[in-house]
């Protein structure tokens, strides 16, 4: 008989993003300390549109009023996920990242953290980095934008922030489970911005709390002035908008220890130095999260790690950093939403 967090495991695999599995078996000591056995087969029974409890309960085989407290428990435990419409609550699976993982934001422990930081590499490296369609993306903050540029709107977080209804603030895990096991770089803490039916879901479960348009862009400015990097979801209307550094984001982190960076990543820009302006000061250096500048008598950029975040041009005190645009043949233009980057993603690993 099939162990239960084995068929949990080939079940997330199933799913668009992926859980490839390990010679260690440590994605199974994983789910063991998330999943009761009871919740695991729950959780092999959910896909990745919501349902009602009924709907969920008779692909079961269960009594939907046994089943639907336990489904919202689950919802609570940061197992699944929960939205509700008219006062009915629905449930679809998650995925283990983006989502099992960042839902468990306040319940970390260092068993946890360890065994997820020992799994990420493997994720990255066999589910995303050779993969076309990314969850994320990586976008210039607006002030190293010229005014000539033909930026999109969903190019500019200020813009994606203010077309929003529901905007949430939460802690960024990863910056969160580093500081637990003494590696914290002591950058801000609250940046992760979370939008529409996601935001209610991180309230619901106590992940974060609501804020304005004005607080979220005070937010941006907090994480920018730190020198985080701008990832938003993979599309181009995004759920959530993420502020990364290159010591703790698990995405950047592990890009940064791959030889080129640039090409794991959807980006329109690169950077540029001004030779005669640059006085090899190294606040670039300093600046970049990809170790994409070396400074000799001038500043030197390797393009195959510039991801285009624009944070050196920002800093630099002689403006001899420039930000350029792709041109038009390398212009990557995302999914118009999850849905259909979810889609993508799930074709291109032939499971649809």
């Amino acid at each position: 008989m099939t162990d239960v967090y084995q068929k949990l495991a080939t079940h997330l695999d199933n799913l668009p993003a992926g859980f490839p599995a390990t010679e260690s078996g440590v994605e199974l000591r994983i789910l063991k300390r998330l999943f009761t056995p009871e919740e695991a087969e729950i959780a092999t029974h959910l896909i990745m549109m919501p349902e009602p409890p009924a709907s969920i309960a008779a692909r079961v085989g269960r009594d939907e009023a046994e089943l639907a407290p336990m489904l919202e428990a689950m919802s609570k435990k940061g197992l699944i996920f929960r939205t509700s419409k008219d006062e009915q609550k629905y449930y679809m699976a998650s995925q283990f990242v983006v989502g099992i993982w960042e839902y468990h934001l306040n319940d970390l422990d260092e068993d946890l953290i360890r065994d997820v930081n020992e799994y990420l590499p493997h994720v990255m490296k066999e589910g995303w980095v050779d993969r076309e369609t990314k969850q994320m993306r990586v976008i210039p903050i607006s002030q190293s934008i010229t005014a000539e540029m033909a930026v999109m709107p969903y190019e500019v977080a200020e813009e994606i922030i203010k077309k929003q209804s529901k905007i949430l603030v939460a802690p960024c895990i990863c910056r969160r489970e580093h500081d637990m096991v003494g590696k914290g770089c002591g950058k801000p803490m609250e940046t992760c911005l979370v939008f529409g039916g996601g935001a209610h879901y991180y309230a619901d479960n106590g992940l974060g709390r609501f804020i304005s348009q004005e607080e979220a862009l005070a937010v941006l400015k907090t994480g920018l002035e730190a020198g985080l990097v701008l990832q938003p979801g993979n599309s181009r209307k995004p759920m959530n908008i993420c502020m990364c550094c290159g010591c703790c984001c698990q995405i950047l982190k592990n890009l940064r220890n791959i030889d080129s960076p640039a090409k794991a990543v959807h980006s329109n820009y690169y950077a540029e130095v001004d030779e005669e302006n640059c006085t090899a000061c190294g606040a670039c250096v300093e600046r970049c999260q990809m170790d994409a500048i070396t400074v000799e008598d001038t500043a030197q950029i390797n393009l195959d790690r510039c991801i285009g975040c624009g944070l050196c041009v920002t800093d630099c005190p002689t403006d001899a950093m420039t930000l350029r645009q792709k041109g038009e043949a390398d212009q990557y233009v995302p999914p118009k939403n999850v849905v259909e980057t979810y889609m993508n993603m799930a074709r291109e690993r032939g499971i649809m």
